[in-house]
Parts: C-alpha cells; structure tokens; sequence
C-alpha cells in the first residue's frame, strides 16, 4: 500500500509538472477575452484568425496591409464571405479585393458576388462579397473543387496611391452557409478534413510516434463529416417505394382475373 501510494503521488506531481507545458505549447485564441468575435485579423495563412460561420470578425489595420481569416465549412454547404472596409475620412480611388483558398491552399473562384470593388476618392466604406461553390466531400485529384475542411479568406487593397498607404482602415468580416442538401452529394468521401496539422498527425499515427500535430481548433458545430445525411436519402426511399408499388401494380394487370369460366373444372 506505502509503494502504491509514493507512486500515485510521484504520478501526480509529474502530471502537474508537465501541464503547464503543455498549455504553453496550445495556440493562443483568436477571438477577443470576452469570448466574443475576434477582434483582429492574421498577416499570413499560418497566423489567419480562426472565426466560426455566423461570427462577424473585425480588425483594425493600415491601407496596404494583408489581412487573413480562417474557418470551417463541411461537405454540402455554400460559404458566403461578406467584407466591409471602413476608409479614412480623406483618401484617393481605392480598389479593394477578397480572395478565398482552401485547405491545400487553392484560390476558389466565387459564383457570384462583387469580391473586387473600386472606392471612389473619400469614400466612407467598401463592402466585397463572395459566394463560393458548394463544398463537396469527394473529388478527383485534377480537379480544382472546393473540399471539407479550413478555408482562408485573405483581404487586401491591389490598387491604391502610393499617398493613402498607411492610412488607417477597420474591417469587418462575416461568413455564413447555406445547406444545399442531396442535389449537391455525391459518392465518395475524404479520409480526413483538410486542415492544417491533419497531414504530421496522420504520419505520425502510423508511425506509432506519441506526439501529434496541434490541429485547427474550429469544425463545424456538429464535427466533421456531419452532413453525411441529406434529402437524396429519402428521395431515394420514395423512388424505391414508388418503383415496388409500380411493379405490383403491373403484375395485378398482366395477371387477369385467373382461370376462365368457361373452361371444365376437369380441363
């Protein structure tokens, strides 16, 4: 009992003694103290703010600057990336520009949406959108289609006069999803999200290697993969009852009423 004890104690000691360590290795949080939206933006892919979908991030930032976010968006669901920059009050023709990439780090292409606006001289605001094309949850390896996992949304001004660089900006961004449902499934399905980290966590499992890779702390409200049930289901189980009915129905009318009247029972 006496060694049992000095090992549980030793055991505790130890786990105090690395837990701080270890919080020390997490990532800071991106949104503000009050646990309420962030309130400032990344200067780069690896220092992107991470803000959930329905969050409205703002930043404060001087004209020139690169601003980055991130967040998540699962298999089935259509982003829409809304930006409102605030300009000083005196300042030249500006033209502003939001850009989306995915997890491997590809520009998507908006469907629609003004994702590059040109200020006129002393405007107050420029407000960019962009809707992206519905996540799908497989692909081919050529093809350029948007995939379950982080996505970036990087603002900055490509044309402005040398005089306004510097200027301070405040800007703010949201992001929201539409659930397109069973029209957009397909078959087929990624082995893991594409979010940063996921790649050194998956080698080192297989090598059987104690550490992990620190992975992106945002997913979807429901995890990853959540949207695996969609309306092609019952759309599927209707057909199916509606072709078993068609061939019971088709049977009854070939079939007849059975053995003529008029032939002997005997025939």
């Amino acid at each position: 009992m006496r060694i049992t004890r000095v090992l549980s104690t030793a055991l505790l000691m130890l786990g105090l003694a690395v837990a701080p360590a270890v919080a020390d290795t997490s990532p800071s949080p991106s949104a503000s103290e009050d646990g309420g939206a962030p309130t400032q933006a990344g200067t780069s892919f690896r220092t992107a703010t991470e803000i959930e979908q329905g969050q409205t991030a703002t930043a404060s930032a001087s004209t020139g600057d690169y601003l980055y976010w991130s967040f998540p968006a699962d298999a089935g669901l259509r982003p829409t990336v809304e930006a409102t920059v605030k300009l000083p009050d005196t300042h030249g023709a500006e033209t502003w520009q939001i850009d989306v990439y995915d997890g491997l780090r590809r520009r998507q292409a908006c469907q629609y949406g003004a994702q590059t606006r040109t200020a006129a001289a002393n405007a107050g605001t420029v407000e960019l959108a962009c809707v992206l094309r519905t996540v799908r949850g497989w692909s081919e390896p050529w093809a350029n289609d948007p995939l379950p996992g982080t996505y970036y949304i990087r603002l900055s001004a490509v044309d402005v006069p040398t005089s306004d660089l510097g200027l301070p900006v405040d800007a703010e961004v949201r992001v929201g999803s539409e659930d397109i449902g069973g029209s957009a499934a397909v078959d087929g399905a990624l082995a893991e999200p594409l979010v940063p980290g996921v790649a050194v966590k998956s080698q080192d499992d297989e090598e059987g290697s104690s550490t992990s890779a620190e992975l992106s702390s945002i997913e979807p409200e429901d995890g990853w993969g959540s949207g695996w049930w969609s309306d092609r289901w019952v759309w599927t189980a209707i057909g199916g009852a509606l072709a078993a009915l068609a061939g019971v129905g088709g049977y009854t009318l070939t079939r007849g009423p059975g053995r003529p009247s008029r032939v002997p029972p005997g025939a």
